[in-house]
């Protein structure tokens, strides 16, 4: 199992990624945004939390402009897995991967505790080792985590069963709670809350294993 985890200026928790891949049993490349391929045999492409360019115009645009992201597209386009947490989230909706946007938090301050959050779904491999509706706490670290689309557009990822995982008690006034997504071939998730910063005891608490482990397993060679 190979995952890429790609690299920008300003990317904060791309080691925190890699080494939950690796504790998973995955093998890691770090990919620089410079880059133009993805290394050969890449199962997973991971997009990491962090400030990509200093969050300059909207956050993850100009990161989604980065020579690297064309070939993420590519991999997705054709299948592959990705996974972008926090500003991967936003990278995956400024690439037009998954919809929607991350606007300003509604409180119009930074938001950097534990929450908890709702397994909506586990109709995915991202998800599969979760009980459905159970509610697993991670951190948010972000100033533009508030969800947005179109109702018509929020109508049709919770009528297609797409809404990943579901604030509790919401941080930022994503539209309808939603901390994650997947795409409609459920190969894409985007998701603000931080399950790399849970996935060790000396964390507090390792919840955030299980989506690593999980996804890990579930494309592992039989």
């Amino acid at each position: 199992m190979h995952v890429a985890v790609i690299v920008f200026p300003g990317s904060n928790c791309d080691r925190d990624m890699a080494v939950a891949f690796e504790a998973a049993g995955a093998r890691v490349s770090m990919v620089w945004h410079k880059d133009t391929e993805l290394p050969a045999g890449v199962d997973i492409v991971g997009l990491p939390g962090g400030f990509s360019f200093g969050d300059y115009l909207r956050c993850g645009a100009i990161a989604a402009n980065s020579p690297i992201c064309r070939s993420v597209r590519a991999h997705a386009d054709r299948g592959g897995y990705v996974l972008g947490i926090c500003n991967g989230f936003q990278i995956l909706t400024e690439t037009g991967l998954l919809p929607g946007v991350l606007l300003r938090n509604s409180g119009l301050k930074y938001v950097c505790k534990a929450i908890d959050i709702r397994v909506e779904t586990t109709n995915t491999v991202f998800t599969r080792g979760y009980r459905a509706k159970s509610v697993v706490t991670f951190p948010v670290a972000h100033h533009d985590g508030n969800y947005f689309a179109e109702e018509e557009v929020l109508d049709r990822l919770e009528g297609e069963d797409l809404v990943a995982f579901r604030y509790v008690d919401n941080p930022n006034g994503s539209a309808r709670d939603i901390a994650g997504i997947v795409s409609p071939n459920r190969r894409v998730l985007g998701m603000m809350p931080h399950p790399e910063r849970m996935a060790d005891p000396l964390h507090g608490n390792s919840e955030g294993r299980i989506l690593f482990e999980t996804l890990v397993a579930e494309l592992a060679p039989a």
